[in-house]
């Protein structure tokens, strides 16, 4: 069984060569190490005359990849059952192949003396010769709590921002004539009703149109629609529950 330097590493070995990918165990970018030709496989191929049929995967110059899937795996069992059939000399080429690209990878690697984790460029701290994730880059750092510092005031000050300052009034949305939406004016937009708060003439508590008694006292507001009262003295009309005449003043009956 081969041993990485890193914690995960990937084969990507077949009968023409050798070629390996090295993850990095902070980030898990992958370096992929130069293909290297099997002499094993190159003189099959000229025995069989194979020509150019076989299938060579990887490219001839490593470089780095992407981030390591579920493919990378270090399992004894997977690389046995890919590899069983291979023979003495393959295999002796495969540990070298091995050991060349690994020498060729930590080139590319850092080890943390910290942590002992092998990490790529992108996650190696050269001032404070770390990985990043045992001391994080001083002004990357400061720019996350700065944006975690402002997402947080946003958020304090939205929940005291005051967003609306219309007037807050009481409205009669349903019509009470006809029963359709009526609009937020002082008369119905379908038929024109009337959607003024009705004034009790007992408290002056306000009521909507369709209210038959006041929800304050209970007076009846059906009253409002009989004829006025008419004053004694000097003829006025008052309308009903009125105690005093609105144009001399005399008390009503």
């Amino acid at each position: 069984m081969l041993q990485a330097f890193t914690r995960n590493y990937q084969d990507n070995s077949t009968d023409a060569g050798f070629q390996f990918t090295f993850y990095c165990d902070v980030c898990n970018d992958g370096y992929k190490s130069s293909f290297i030709e099997s002499e094993t496989y190159k003189k099959k191929k000229a025995s069989r005359l194979f020509g150019q049929s076989a299938s060579v995967i990887g490219s001839a110059i490593g470089g780095a990849v992407g981030r390591a899937g579920n493919t990378a795996s270090q399992s004894s069992n997977v690389l046995s059952e890919r590899f069983e059939n291979k023979t003495p000399e393959w295999h002796k080429e495969h540990e070298n192949a091995f050991v060349k690209a690994q020498n060729e990878a930590k080139e590319h690697f850092h080890r943390c003396p910290s942590c002992n984790q092998y990490s790529c460029d992108q996650c190696w701290n050269e001032d404070a010769t770390l990985c990043t994730k045992c001391a994080p880059r001083t002004e990357v750092y400061v720019a996350k709590v700065h944006a975690d510092a402002t997402r947080r005031n946003i958020d304090e000050a939205g929940k005291d921002a005051k967003v609306w300052e219309g007037k807050i009034e009481s409205k009669t949305t349903m019509c009470p004539t006809c029963g359709k939406p009526a609009g937020s004016g002082k008369f119905c937009n379908n038929c024109g009703a009337n959607l003024e708060l009705k004034t009790c003439p007992k408290c002056g508590a306000k009521n909507a149109q369709s209210v038959r008694f006041c929800n304050n006292c209970g007076e009846n507001l059906q009253q409002t629609s009989a004829p006025a009262g008419k004053c004694s003295a000097c003829g006025q009309a008052n309308p009903p529950g009125t105690k005093f005449c609105g144009g001399c003043g005399n008390k009503l009956s």
